[in-house]
C-alpha cells in the first residue's frame, strides 16, 4: 500500500528544505506531491532553481501572493482546503514558520474525509489523540522558539506545533520547548536538521560555483551580510545605525551584501543606498539563489545576518556568525556552534573580535549529519505501519 503525502512550500527556503525529503520519499512507498502556496513572489524561483534541487514543478499551485497576515492565512486555508478535498492525502507535512505553514496546518486539522483515508485511528495508535478521518499533520522543524511573541513567526510556530500530530525536531532544546508546552512525548520525534541534508545534497553543485571569484574576492578574506527583518530594516534609525556599522566593517574586510528587495526599497527611501554604493569595501549585489549564496558562505571569514537558516549552516560549516537580533529560535547554534547575538551598536566590535581571533571553538549538534530525510522516512513507516 502506498500513501499520499503533501509537502507544503511557500517560498524559496521551504523548497530547499523539502527537496531532500521529496527525494527520500520518492524512493520509498510514499507518493509525495509538492504544494506551492505562492505566498511569496521570488525572482530566484526559476527553472534553474528547481533543476539544482532536482525537483519537478510543484504539483499544485495555490497562487496566493502578498497581503496582510490575515489575508494570506485566510486565502491559503481556503485554497488548500479545496486541494485536500480533491486529493485526500493521508499525510500533510508543513515546514518552518511562515503564514502558509500555520494556514495549511489549520486546514488539515479541520478537514474530514473518513471514507477516503487509508489511515485510521487504530493504524496510527502510536500517535496520542490522533482522531482519524483526516490526514496526519507533521511539522518539520518543530519546537523552535524565540520566546518573542512580537514576531509573527513565533505565533505561527506555537499554533502549528499545538495542532500537529507529529513533531519532527532538530535538537534537544526543541524537544524541551514542546514538553514544557504540554505536547505529549509520543508526538515528539527528533530527526535532526533538514537544512544540513539540503547543503550536503547540493555540496558538489555549490563547490562548482565561482561567485567569490566573480566578485574578485579572496577565500577567507571577506564577510557576507544579509538583512531583511522588519525590526532591522523598516525604520531609518535602526537601518541607518546598521549601515554605519557595515561601513566601519567594510573598512577592515571586504563585505558582500546581497540586498533583499524590502531592504533595498527602504535603503532608497531613507536616503542610505547611495552612501553604501559609494563605499569601495562594500559590494552590493542583487539577491542570489541558494547555490550561489552558499558558494559565498563556504569561503567567507564570517557572516552577519538576521536570518534563521544561516545560523544553522554557519554552525555546521564552522564559520563565525553574528546574528543581528535580540533573540534566536536556534539557541543551540550559540551554545554549541559559531553563532553570537549582536546589535547595531556592538556589531563592529564583535566583527573585530572575529577578525582578531585565529579560530572559533564549536561543535556540530547531534543528528546534523545529512541523514534527516532518511530518519523521517523511517518515522513515517513506524507511525503509519505502511512500508514495513
Amino acid at each position: 500500500m502506498t500513501i499520499k503525502v503533501h509537502l507544503i512550500a511557500a517560498a524559496r527556503p521551504n523548497f530547499v528544505k523539502i527537496a531532500p525529503l521529496y527525494h527520500a520519499l520518492k524512493k520509498s512507498w510514499v507518493e509525495p506531491s509538492i504544494v506551492h502556496t505562492g505566498q511569496h513572489y521570488d525572482i530566484n524561483m526559476s527553472d534553474a532553481f528547481f533543476r539544482d534541487l532536482m525537483l519537478p514543478e510543484p504539483h499544485f499551485h495555490l497562487g496566493i501572493g502578498s497581503g496582510t497576515h490575515a489575508e494570506q492565512t485566510g486565502r491559503v486555508m481556503m485554497a488548500y482546503e479545496k486541494i485536500l478535498m480533491e486529493t485526500c492525502p493521508e499525510m500533510v507535512i508543513v515546514v518552518g514558520d511562515v503564514n502558509s505553514t500555520v494556514a495549511c496546518a489549520l486546514a488539515t486539522t479541520k478537514i474530514s474525509y473518513n471514507q477516503h483515508s487509508k489511515l485510521s485511528r487504530s493504524s496510527v495508535s502510536s500517535i496520542p489523540d490522533y482522531p482519524g478521518g483526516r490526514p496526519l499533520l507533521a511539522h518539520l522543524e518543530a519546537g523552535f522558539r524565540s520566546f518573542d511573541r512580537s514576531m509573527p513567526e513565533e505565533i505561527n510556530r506555537l499554533v502549528t506545533d499545538a495542532l500537529s500530530d507529529i513533531l519532527w525536531t532538530p535538537s534537544p532544546d526543541a524537544d524541551e520547548n514542546l514538553k514544557r508546552e504540554g505536547i505529549l512525548e509520543g508526538k515528539i520525534i527528533r530527526v535532526g536538521n533538514i537544512m544540513i541534508d539540503s547543503l550536503e545534497m547540493l555540496r558538489s553543485v555549490i563547490e562548482k560555483q565561482k561567485m567569490p571569484a566573480e566578485l574578485g574576492l579572496t577565500p577567507g578574506d571577506y564577510a557576507v551580510v544579509t538583512l531583511h527583518r522588519p525590526s532591522n530594516v523598516d525604520t531609518p534609525e535602526q537601518l541607518g545605525a546598521i549601515c554605519d556599522g557595515l561601513l566601519a566593517i567594510s573598512e577592515q574586510i571586504r563585505t558582500v551584501f546581497p540586498v533583499h528587495p524590502r531592504t533595498r526599497k527602504n535603503l532608497e527611501s531613507f536616503g542610505l543606498l547611495r552612501k553604501l554604493e559609494s563605499t569601495t569595501g562594500l559590494i552590493l549585489t542583487e539577491p542570489v539563489n541558494y547555490v550561489r549564496f552558499m558558494s559565498l558562505i563556504f569561503d567567507c571569514r564570517f557572516v552577519l545576518t538576521d536570518s534563521g537558516g544561516i545560523q544553522e549552516e554557519s554552525t555546521y560549516l564552522g564559520i563565525p556568525c553574528l546574528t543581528l537580533r535580540p533573540n534566536t529560535e536556534r539557541p543551540i547554534t550559540i551554545e554549541q556552534g559559531t553563532n553570537k547575538l549582536t546589535t547595531a551598536e556592538n556589531m563592529v566590535k564583535d566583527a573585530e573580535a572575529i577578525l582578531s581571533a585565529e579560530a572559533v571553538s564549536s561543535r556540530v549538534p547531534e543528528l546534523w549529519d545529512g541523514h534527516t530525510a532518511e530518519r523521517i522516512v523511517e518515522s513515517i513507516k513506524d507511525i503509519s505501519g505502511v512500508g514495513c
